[in-house]
């Protein structure tokens, strides 16, 4: 039986995750990074170097490939900079390749919701990154409207899960102090309902994407299990890691704008604190009935992050 080769771009934790995904399904793998060198991955997969904002590189890097799943991220406070040139190059190499693209997204485009983000939700987003984002997926739709290649995108919640870690909200802010006794310093309210995505349930997501002709054309959410506030979310890891809740102390927003002025990572942090302000609900009933897909529940989550963050901490 002939496979589909899928090629990931990346290979942070959304590559990494969902590299070892694909191999779990049986599906070839070849991963594209800058350096040639997979991290935090499995360890039998093609590694190809390329810069993939380089459209003649990046072709002769997926060639022979089905599929293009988008997991590179470029530095944060550089989403505006660098988000354009580098799709306008994954575009053009994966239609001059014949290749399909999924891209990994996230909710920044929306902008300040209300209520529940479902797909049908506009892309109003007025903060820097959150155009950036809709930019991107106007590009990749347009792409796919003129009949140059086929698009998709899949879009999570703040991550959780193993490989989770140092940009995470629910990694390094929260399971690390955790398990060390520390005092846990959550952004924003740590008591405003929110959605996290379990980083295997967005990388199944994309691989059901991908073979799944409803949903080319279209954005969906990654199934994602029902909101909990820090505070919840930190109870349930205490209650899998069996210690005790360690004292939360919330950096308020405007607190963050203040360190902001100094620390470019808080700047940027500042500028979405909506997000940890208020409920940031996602929606993802239509996705999961479409691709067939039901979000994971939170014991397991809570129990196997607990475990890898314990591997890893032995690891090192």
């Amino acid at each position: 039986m002939t496979t589909t080769l899928h090629a990931v771009l990346g290979h942070g934790p959304v590559g990494a995750t969902l590299s070892r995904r694909l191999l779990e399904a049986g599906h070839d793998v070849r991963v594209v990074t800058r350096s040639g060198a997979s991290t935090d991955g499995a360890p039998d997969v093609e590694q190809v170097r390329a810069d993939a904002s380089d459209p003649t590189a990046l072709l002769a890097a997926i060639r022979g490939a089905g599929v293009v799943h988008v997991c590179a991220n470029p530095p944060y406070h550089r989403w505006p900079q660098t988000w354009p040139t580098l799709t306008a190059s994954i575009l053009d190499a994966s239609a001059r390749a014949g290749a399909d693209v999924v891209l990994a997204g996230n909710l920044y485009a929306y902008g300040r919701p209300t209520g529940p983000m479902t797909e049908d939700h506009p892309l109003v987003a007025t903060e820097a990154k959150g155009r950036t984002r809709a930019d991107v997926w106007r590009a990749a739709l347009a792409r796919h409207e003129a009949g140059d290649l086929r698009v998709t995108e899949i879009r999570g919640s703040d991550y959780v899960g193993p490989l989770a870690r140092a940009t995470a909200h629910a990694g390094e802010r929260l399971v690390a102090p955790l398990l060390a006794g520390r005092t846990l310093r959550p952004i924003g309210s740590a008591d405003a309902p929110h959605s996290w995505t379990y980083l295997p349930d967005l990388a199944d997501a994309m691989i059901a994407a991908a073979t799944t002709d409803a949903a080319w054309g279209h954005a969906w959410h990654a199934p994602s299990p029902e909101p909990l506030t820090f505070r919840e979310l930190a109870a349930r890891f205490a209650t899998a890691a069996d210690v005790p809740l360690p004292t939360i102390s919330a950096l308020p927003s405007t607190a963050v704008r203040a360190v902001g002025l100094v620390v470019p990572m808080m700047r940027e942090l500042g500028r979405v604190a909506h997000q940890h302000d208020a409920p940031w609900i996602l929606d993802s009933t239509r996705s999961e009935a479409v691709l067939g897909l039901a979000p994971t529940p939170w014991e397991t989550i809570a129990d196997a992050t607990i475990a890898w963050w314990r591997d890893d901490v032995r690891a090192r």
